[in-house]
């Protein structure tokens, strides 16, 4: 049996050896709390209710049969939904906790960091509900044994007031899995109606005259049949960005200089673009990537190789001026030449140009216009996607090939940049995260900031980001990858609009590189992280929760003591926060105990240590008053050479009084008896 403590009051300290603190025991819930227990983010319950959502159909019964039928609650503790990737089932998951879960139990959305699905893994907090993606094929298949401990974790789920709902890829999920007692396992076999979901988010979206001209469009609605629940949202936003191309059209065309070279669609209507648009351009750019041409042709309509290259920098740079479209097109063309083909040639690289249509012609020929001044005139984001996407599914030899070159010809690493918006489309669009490691590997070195740039986009998809996240989590322990994590999640952090739930999974990430790191330089640039963080109210909020986690055992001493370090810093009133009457709920003096006891923290500990003391030496009672709250810390197990190396580095610290700082210490600290033995003016034994 445990030695249980009962104590009075949640400011008790203890430092003996206790197995369970407690002020009053009304229940035991087997559940060993560890630090190795998944990580999750809280979901806002109002914003998973405010998003557009349509159930109806097959997505209606399986609804229904995830509720009991007698209380507007899930059936089982434990559902599990069977879907087809890129279903919604997620979304699915989440609205039904939502809508049939108490008000007052709280979401979170779950990172499934495992080998293999393990109930062990699971975490358990009264009045919580769980939702966990399984869709990586190499971690996340379900087997006959988790499903059985899922059964046996579901009655503590009942004892916790709480709920879990696991959303299984298909493909995952082995048919011949039983139902277990506890556990309810839901299908989603079709997708919601299309139009449905289009209308429903265009309406949302403030677009209800653009839900009428739809209606209309009988083409249109053709291509919406049968879409699956992601590629549905895709098109709502792929019907907006087309009528948005279609008005800056259509004011163009009043411009008489635009006139005498617009584009060969410009006349198109907006039924005729909104349906090319949604077959992606299929028919169009099949006919231009047919049989590759060696001569242009207009009859035959195929493209020859560096006109594919020319339509593909288009496609990325949109309008431009015509030297860089040109260089762009041509640097694609250069890293589809083989190394050794340079002699196989009959024609000079010059003579081979030469010998075929000029820069201007070939730009109309494949589509745009060239203005005054030399611009080239593509404004057609929507076309442009579609092209990006149509080489990408057809030409898988030219992949990796195009990453390189979309790093290369960028022109900065901001996501306004069309080549990190190119890569950002590109990368995680069949779903699977192979292409973002071969992103990496390419421009991990070369190019940092623009794939953190990539990655910071991704991470804000509501389709892919899961993915994101969960190769950021990957990468945060693998030290080539690490500091493109720590700059994706400073990324993240500094913006200001980033939920709640995102800015709790950077943290995650940076946590696990504190956790797992032995890179000083990497710890570093985490605790940088940290200290840009705490020069923000919501900021400080997240470093003090990562504190107390700390010292509650929850989360990793080496996270919790950079937060620590980083809130050091920050002043109240001229005066160090964490030591003032407004200091938040944290044992400071346990904090730097932990961290004066390590000669590695008390290297890091020992300048904001001093920086603290200096902010104070200029008046007498807030020295006096810091130099008192020190004292006892500096006094514990273990804290002489740190005292020691402390008082060292306040030697050039005076008082307005004279008093140096480092001596003043040093005759509180040392007894008198000792100091001849250990004097200030040479290292300790």
């Amino acid at each position: 049996m445990p030695d249980v403590l009962l104590t009075n009051g949640a400011g008790t300290h203890l430092y003996g050896k206790v197995d369970v603190v407690a002020g009053s025991i009304n229940k035991f819930v087997s559940q060993t709390r560890k630090l190795d227990l998944l990580e999750g983010v809280r979901v806002d319950r109002r914003e998973v209710l405010s998003q557009p959502f349509v159930c109806e159909g097959q997505w209606a019964e399986a609804w229904q049969q995830a509720l009991a039928p007698e209380t507007p609650r899930p059936r089982q503790r434990v559902v599990i939904v069977v879907a087809p990737r890129s279903f919604g089932a997620t979304t699915f998951a989440l609205r039904l906790l939502a809508e049939h879960t108490d008000s007052t139990t709280t979401l979170v959305k779950l990172d499934g960091d495992w080998n293999t699905p393990s109930q062990g893994r699971l975490p358990l907090e009264e009045e919580h509900a769980y939702q966990l993606d399984l869709k990586d094929p190499e971690t996340d298949r379900p087997s006959a044994d988790f499903l059985n401990a899922l059964s046996t974790f579901a009655n503590h789920l009942e004892d916790a007031r709480s709920y879990l709902v696991l959303t299984v890829a298909q493909e995952l999920w082995d048919d011949r899995l039983t139902t277990r007692k506890g556990v309810q396992v839901v299908y989603l076999s079709e997708p919601p109606d299309a139009q449905r979901m289009v209308e429903t988010r265009l309406n949302a979206a403030g677009h209800a005259p653009l839900v009428a001209e739809l209606r209309s469009f009988q083409n249109a609605r053709a291509s919406l049949r049968g879409l699956h629940a992601m590629a549905a949202v895709r098109a709502a936003n792929t019907i907006v960005m087309t009528w948005q191309e279609h008005r800056r059209l259509q004011d163009a065309r009043t411009s008489a200089a635009l006139h005498r070279s617009a584009p060969a669609d410009a006349d198109l209507s907006l039924e005729n673009r909104i349906t090319a648009a949604l077959s992606d351009w299929r028919d169009h750019l099949d006919r231009l990537f047919g049989e590759v041409a060696t001569t242009h042709d207009d009859a035959k309509g195929s493209l020859t190789l560096e006109d594919r290259c020319l339509l593909l920098a288009l496609a990325v740079r949109q309008s431009a001026p015509l030297p860089t479209v040109a260089s762009t097109a041509r640097a694609l063309h250069q890293a589809l030449v083989p190394k050794d083909a340079g002699t196989k040639s009959s024609l000079s690289p010059a003579q081979s140009s030469f010998a075929g249509r000029g820069l201007r012609r070939r730009i109309q020929d494949v589509g745009a216009a060239v203005g005054s001044q030399d611009t080239v005139l593509f404004d057609r984001p929507v076309y442009g996607r579609a092209i990006l996407e149509y080489v990408w599914d057809n030409y898988e030899d030219m992949r990796e090939a195009m990453l390189a070159w979309l790093v290369q010809s960028a022109a900065g690493d901001s996501a306004a940049d069309f080549s990190v918006a190119a890569l950002s489309t590109l990368v995680l669009r069949h779903g699977t995260t192979a292409h973002l490691n071969t992103l990496g590997a390419i421009a991990r070195e070369s190019h940092p900031d623009l794939l953190s740039a990539v990655l910071d986009g991704a991470v804000h998809d509501e389709h892919v980001g899961r993915l994101a996240w969960d190769v950021l989590y990957r990468w945060a322990e693998q030290k080539h990858y690490a500091p493109t994590v720590i700059s994706t999640c400073r990324r993240v952090l500094h913006d200001e609009a980033a939920n709640a739930s995102t800015a709790k999974r950077a943290m995650v990430r940076l946590r696990r590189i504190a956790h797992t790191t032995s890179e000083p330089d990497l710890r570093r640039d985490v605790l940088k992280a940290f200290e840009e963080l705490a020069s923000r109210p919501t900021g400080t909020a997240r470093l003090v929760a990562e504190v107390r986690d700390w010292q509650e055992s929850q989360a990793s001493p080496k996270s919790g003591s950079l937060a620590f370090l980083a809130l050091m810093p920050v002043q109240d009133d001229g005066l160090p926060w964490l030591m003032s009457d407004r200091a938040p709920d944290i044992d400071v003096q346990r904090a730097l105990q932990d961290l004066l006891s390590s000669p590695d923290t008390t290297a890091e500990a020992i300048p904001y240590l001093t920086g603290w003391i200096r902010m104070c030496a200029p008046d007498p009672a807030s020295y006096g008053r810091l130099r008192d709250q020190l004292l006892p810390a500096l006094r514990g197990h273990n804290m002489f050479h740190a005292g020691m190396k402390l008082m060292k580095a306040l030697a050039d610290v005076t008082t307005p009084q004279g008093v140096n700082a480092g001596e003043d210490f040093y005759q509180h600290l040392v007894d008198h008896r000792l100091q001849p033995v250990f004097s200030l003016t040479k290292d300790p034994a």
